[in-house]
């Protein structure tokens, strides 16, 4: 299990957000380049990256600091996220160096559009599964759907997907707790590769996901963004509780 450093991007600044909603937003560093730079020599094996004014307009916007990011990387990979709705975002990011691209709003409003994604891109795209109360929510966490993350599940199960973001809304950026029994719900109910994201607030967090199991499974990762940057969370301490587990 590894630890994924987040860099979540609003207005070329490198910032975290309270639940989704960008006037929560604390601002972390005006250089993206930077930031990957750090997590990298920190000894990532994974970023990422957000794209939060693209997730509430429908397309990408800052693409100047992605670029930063991905050349600051260099071979590490970076998956990314927020307003990729069309197969030219996801061909034009690909070509540019991302590794996996995130899908959450079209993978719900078109599921023939996220489907050619991943058979056209095979292991290059990630569903990013956003859930509120255990229904999928939609542009930028605006929109809550009337759609169980269960039959979103079934409906990408035999997909040729990288891996899948599991975040739970309520807990993200708040720093108050993993929620455990939705994680392991999610786990449960596919056989796709789950990443955790929302709610890391410290050591005791990664130990608990990684002993998270059904059965022979487990998370594949997990993301923290502001338990890093507010130093709740030390990441070389957090690699080696992963690395350490069962």
């Amino acid at each position: 299990m590894i630890l994924i450093p987040a860099i979540d991007l609003h207005d070329g600044q490198c910032v975290q957000l309270k639940r989704g909603l960008l006037n929560t937003a604390k601002i972390y560093d005006n250089n993206a380049g930077n930031l990957a730079t750090h997590w990298v020599s920190e000894g990532a094996q994974r970023l990422h990256v957000v794209d939060l004014d693209g997730a509430f307009s429908g397309q990408s916007e800052n693409h100047a600091s992605i670029r930063q990011i991905v050349e600051a990387a260099g071979d590490t990979p970076v998956q990314l996220g927020g307003g990729i709705r069309t197969m030219d975002a996801v061909a034009s990011w690909i070509d540019a160096g991302i590794a996996q691209v995130c899908i959450g709003t079209q993978a719900v409003e078109d599921i023939d559009f996220f489907t050619a994604a991943a058979e056209r891109y095979p292991h290059q795209i990630i569903l990013a599964l956003d859930a509120r109360g255990g229904l999928v929510s939609t542009r930028g966490w605006d929109t809550t759907t009337d759609v169980p993350v269960r039959d979103l599940l079934e409906l990408c199960a035999e997909l040729p997907l990288f891996a899948l973001v599991f975040t739970d809304i309520e807990s993200d950026g708040m720093m108050t707790g993993v929620n455990l029994k939705r994680t392991a719900q999610v786990l449960a109910d596919t056989d796709i590769p789950v990443i955790a994201s929302g709610g890391v607030r410290g050591i005791v967090d990664l130990e608990q996901l990684r002993d998270l199991h059904v059965g022979d499974k487990r998370l594949f990762g997990a993301i923290s963004g502001s338990a890093l940057y507010e130093k709740a969370l030390d990441f070389r301490r957090g690699v080696l509780v992963l690395k350490t587990g069962p």
